[in-house]
């Protein structure tokens, strides 16, 4: 599949009308993306949680307010779609797992849109690899045995890519364990942000 003559914004209105695993989602589809050909940076997140499955809007929730601290970026400039592509692994809510949680994001998304997605990207310089998911699926043998081991790393997947861990609640300990990653990692991940905005 490629950007077909009207480009991405006609990709991203079919992308809008996915119903291809519509019998697996309790609220039912809502994908849930942003993006422009002249994004530079580019987030890929896990799925919409409930209230983003609600608003329609992503990361509008405690998780997306704690990435956008770690980034330094007010609302305005995070949700300009010129310059920051939002493009999830999974663009609907998947439903929960038990009382771990959110489920898996679908895996019926990334293989069918994110190619497509990423050809009408022509422009992005940095991408922020969200959660093991995406982590898995873009740095493949890449990455290392844990998602923290992969973070530690984070120097080794530049320019292209930056692992994070999913900025959800859990992580407020896994930072506290791990200090280097607001010491070492968040400088150098605010400093490649500005530049490119």
């Amino acid at each position: 599949m490629t950007v077909g003559k009207n480009g991405l914004a006609d990709l991203l209105s079919e992308i809008r009308q996915c119903r291809i695993c519509e019998a697996n989602l309790p609220l039912g589809p809502r994908p849930v993306l942003r993006a422009e050909a002249t994004a530079r940076l580019m987030i890929i997140g896990q799925a919409p949680g409930t209230k983003v499955h609600e608003s329609g809007v992503p990361w509008d929730d405690a998780s997306g307010d704690r990435l956008r601290d770690w980034l330094q970026m007010d609302k305005d400039s995070f949700y300009d779609a010129g310059r920051v592509a939002i493009v999830p692994m999974g663009f609907c809510y998947p439903g929960r797992l038990g009382r771990d949680g959110d489920a898996p994001p679908r895996p019926e998304c990334a293989p069918q849109w994110h190619e497509p997605v990423l050809a009408g990207l022509p422009q992005l310089e940095l991408t922020l690899l969200v959660g093991s998911y995406a982590q898995a699926r873009y740095l493949g043998r890449q990455r290392e045995k844990t998602l923290t081991e992969t973070v530690a790393k984070w120097q080794s997947y530049l320019p292209e890519f930056l692992p994070t861990p999913h900025p959800s609640w859990r992580t407020v300990g896994w930072q506290k364990r791990n200090p280097w990653f607001e010491t070492d990692v968040l400088p150098v991940l605010r400093q490649r942000v500005r530049a490119l905005l």
